[in-house]
């Protein structure tokens, strides 16, 4: 880095960029109904956050190939131009119609920002740093989820719904003022060596992807026939084409399965994939557990915030010198109390009644879970890729998250959908609850399968 001065405005706006994102998640989810009242078009309501999935998919992957072969900063600045039009587009809309395509646009320039600023972590930062500044991450997405919804409310009821989206153009903005000394340092780095490196990913593998996790998602929203020929699509697309968008060695070993047991990257992903899918299915059902329960509302919301807070604890303990445990170690103790967590909210479900206690300590315990294993799984990802590789290898991990997330809150819907008409309350919940924590511990089992992945927080001065 040219400067300590440079360095830390990069720093600031890093942390900005991912703030900005992350508001516009959050609080475009409380702005939404507001906008569908006013320009109608109900039926095209979920495809404005299926829409923006889809692009933020196609967008991971293309910038995690550009990144490699002509360095971060380019694809971030398109990213960020990008993600700014998407806002203009959508807090200009007319109809339904035009808001989606502004959420489309936007998650195209999201995908890409959020992936170039990993890679921008990677190579800017000594890899004793990293942990410091992946928790300060996990900050800049936690803040929102606390205040974005309350803003976002606030504006929406005050002003209107469209300056939701133009609140969060000074950010990216900000953002960009404040990276552009240290991004031009990194500009003039000389890019990787790319012989050797893994073969780039096909751009229309990302599009299959996307697209099957659409359908997979589409298909758990209800219990028809049509919606088994969706799943069926999925999954058909899911798996042709996903094995082309994960790491070299990806795969089931000969002679098994499921790739439950393949050292390195490739269970660095799985791990990702099952615990972070495991865990937002469970996050899903939580707040339909607890007020058909006859907890209010605003408690449920609060069980649901505890998750939130030991994300952040977890987060911040995994960047502790005084943890003196391998990264891998911390992946596994990270997934560990996600499947525990888990599991005290299926015995919450199994048992009855409003169940409030064991769920707020499983929520506290899993959320501390995700973050110790969710920045874990980034830095190891970081030290295990050559740097030619960073940018497929990232891609690969953010892949995997946002496929595992649709395809257990997708079952976990499947599970609901099925039993909820003939089965009592906690059977419903108790089963759809236990399927997840199964798919939790299945996340404990390729974690122990990483293998010794050092903790350079430990050589921090």
């Amino acid at each position: 880095m040219s400067s300590p001065t440079s360095r830390r405005a990069l720093t600031i706006g890093l942390l900005t960029c991912v703030t900005a994102v992350a508001f516009e998640g959050m609080a475009v989810v409380t702005a939404m109904p507001a906008a569908a009242a006013d320009l109608g078009d109900l039926h095209l309501y979920a495809w404005a956050f299926t829409a923006m999935m889809i692009a933020q998919l196609i967008a991971i992957v293309v910038a995690g190939r550009v990144s490699d072969v002509l360095g971060p900063v380019r694809p971030l600045l398109i990213g960020l131009v990008v993600f700014a039009l998407g806002i203009v587009v959508a807090a200009l809309a007319p109809t339904m119609l035009v808001l989606l395509v502004g959420r489309f646009i936007q998650g195209l320039g999201g995908g890409a920002v959020y992936l170039t600023l990993m890679v921008v972590t990677a190579i800017a930062y000594d890899p004793a740093e990293r942990a410091r500044i992946m928790t300060w991450y996990s900050a800049c997405w936690m803040l929102p989820s606390f205040i974005g919804p309350v803003v976002a409310a606030w504006l929406s009821k005050t002003l209107s719904w469209h300056w939701v989206f133009w609140s969060v153009l000074p950010f990216v903005v900000l953002g960009l003022a404040l990276m552009a000394p240290g991004l031009a340092h990194l500009a003039q780095r000389a890019q990787p060596d790319a012989a050797g490196a893994a073969a780039p990913v096909p751009t229309h593998a990302a599009v299959a992807v996307a697209l099957g996790i659409a359908l997979v998602q589409v298909a758990g929203q209800r219990l028809e026939p049509l919606s088994l020929l969706w799943l069926a699509l999925g999954v058909v697309l899911l798996g042709v084409w996903f094995r082309r968008l994960m790491p070299r060695g990806w795969g089931p070993a000969p002679g098994q399965a499921l790739p439950t047991s393949q050292a390195g990257l490739p269970s660095v992903v799985n791990t990702r994939l099952l615990v972070s899918g495991a865990f937002f299915g469970a996050q899903s059902f939580l707040p339909l557990m607890l007020t058909t329960r006859g907890v209010a509302l605003e408690v449920a919301g609060l069980v649901i915030t505890l998750g939130s807070v030991g994300w952040m604890g977890g987060s911040w303990l995994q960047a502790r010198r005084w943890l003196r445990v391998s990264r891998d170690q911390i992946i596994v103790a990270g997934a560990a109390c996600v499947a525990a967590g888990i599991g005290l909210l299926a015995v919450a479900g199994w048992l009855g009644g409003t169940g409030l206690v064991l769920s707020g300590l499983g929520s506290v315990l899993a959320g501390l879970g995700m973050g110790l294993q969710s920045s874990s799984t980034a830095l190891a990802t970081m030290q295990l890729s050559p740097e030619a590789e960073i940018g497929r290898n990232t891609s690969s991990l953010q892949v995997g998250e946002t496929t595992g997330n649709a395809l257990f809150a997708g079952a976990a819907g499947t599970i609901f959908a099925a039993l909820n008409p003939v089965a009592a309350g906690h059977v419903t919940f108790g089963w759809v609850m236990t399927a997840v924590a199964l798919v939790a511990g299945a996340g404990v089992l390729t974690a122990r399968a990483i293998g010794h992945v050092a903790n350079h927080s430990l050589r921090e001065a």
